[in-house]
């Protein structure tokens, strides 16, 4: 047989790259989140409806609260859902 100590595997392991993770709105210059564009605030909530981490968006701390803020005005004024099943 083989040693013991050698590991073998079906297949070769995968190595991972991070991509880096950039701020969208210091990348493209956007000074203001309008809170009436439901369709971009989407792309910052999951399927719940939850709003997602800055480590998952890459958002800077700056934007993260003008983005949670213009989700909280937009679900108020009823252009987004505060809980929902499956938005996406």
């Amino acid at each position: 047989m083989s040693n013991p100590s050698e590991i073998r595997y079906l297949t070769p392991p995968t190595v991972e790259v991070k991509k880096k993770k950039y701020c969208r709105f210091k990348k493209n210059k956007i000074r203001y989140i309008d809170y009436k564009d439901a369709e971009f605030l989407k792309k910052f909530l999951n399927e719940q409806g939850r709003i997602l981490p800055r480590r998952l968006t890459g958002t800077s701390l700056k934007y993260q609260r003008k983005v949670a803020t213009a989700v909280k005005r937009a679900r108020h004024l009823a252009l987004l859902p505060f809980v929902t099943d499956l938005m996406k």
